[in-house]
């Protein structure tokens, strides 16, 4: 009964979440469909054979009780009873692996919609690399001044294949959009590759799927898919340097950033600062959420991660910044102008 319970939470937990912006269950495009649709096939076969299962179980226990109550119960004799026994556990045994086959035949389809390579033509190729714990994006281009790069933030246009390709620089991790396909590992120094495609817009929350050290809960991103139009303004927005300073707390907030340790890991396009070990904060106040997807990208957080960011994300290489409160405020005046 205890495993009955269990695995009923399970399913009820698993529907409940179906209509969400991190669901298997719902699929936002082609590649997470077919595994939606295998998904409900095996839930619907198994749950079949469970309940069948739970049937001849209750069947016999209570055929076996009443036969021990009463002495008038007709009961087979032996040659009988084998013969009887024996025709159930051959046609079970039958059944169990016309079942399996068929689970597996449709697996098997179902992997080659979902793991052959899309058509070269129309491509979007992002180059993602996962860090403990938040995802370097790069989108790849064969002309250098229209290469995009970002941090947490996937845009990508509705009803276009993407490819993602796939390195990791420290430990395993797993990219994984439960709402746009499967998950894929990132191992280092083996490169992988998956593809998606989102055919209504929406933001659908990814995750990392491996466990990758302390933090790996906290290691989260964001696909943002939006229009042809609307994609084509934010990636040409993304390709501008920073926006100068326009006031003089916002020009004292980008001096501090340029003369504090910030300027040795993150990178500002348009000033001196090239970091490269932390995410690039070009254009920062454009995302939702920073510490990838730990926070909500607003002024009293945002101080918080940069007084002690070992507070709230233990682990992370990110070393505590001590600031007045007047440098702490022309600090975030400038980086929420990087727009």
């Amino acid at each position: 009964m205890r495993i009955f319970w269990s695995s009923l939470l399970v399913v009820l937990y698993a529907l409940s979440t179906a209509a969400s912006p991190q669901s298997a269950l719902d699929p936002a495009g082609p590649y997470a469909n077919h595994l939606r649709r295998l998904w409900w096939l095996m839930f619907y076969t198994t749950s079949a054979v469970f309940l069948v299962v739970m049937i001849v179980l209750s069947f016999a226990a209570f055929r076996q009780r009443a036969a021990s109550t009463s002495d008038s119960l007709f009961i087979p004799s032996e040659p009988e009873r084998e013969r009887r026994a024996s025709r159930v556990v051959i046609g079970s045994v039958v059944a169990t692996a016309a079942i399996l086959f068929g689970l597996m035949l449709f697996s098997f389809f179902v992997g080659r919609a979902v793991y052959s390579r899309p058509a070269e033509a129309d491509l979007l190729t992002i180059e993602v690399t996962g860090h403990q714990w938040w995802w370097d994006v790069r989108y790849a281009n064969s002309i250098p001044s229209q290469i995009v790069t970002t941090t947490n933030e996937i845009h990508i246009p509705v009803g276009r294949t993407v490819v993602f390709k796939l390195n990791s620089s420290d430990v395993i991790h797993s990219f994984w959009v439960p709402n746009l396909n499967g998950k894929t590992d990132l191992i280092p120094g083996h490169p992988a590759e998956t593809w998606l495609r989102a055919d209504r817009p929406g933001i659908y929350r990814g995750q990392c799927a491996e466990f990758c050290g302390y933090q790996h809960a906290h290691m989260a991103f964001a696909i943002v898919a939006e229009t042809e139009d609307q994609f084509r303004s934010w990636y040409e927005n993304q390709l501008k340097s920073a926006p100068s300073p326009m006031t003089p707390t916002q020009l004292r907030g980008q001096q501090l950033f340029l003369s504090r340790p910030c300027v040795m890991c993150h990178g500002i396009r348009g000033t001196d600062a090239g970091g490269r070990v932390g995410p690039d904060l070009t254009h920062v106040a454009s995302r939702q959420t920073i510490a990838a997807g730990t926070l909500p990208n607003d002024r009293e957080h945002l101080a918080s991660w940069i007084a002690n960011s070992q507070e709230i994300k233990p682990g992370n290489r990110m070393p505590p910044i001590p600031f007045n409160s007047d440098d702490m405020n022309s600090l975030l005046d400038y980086l929420q102008s990087l727009k």
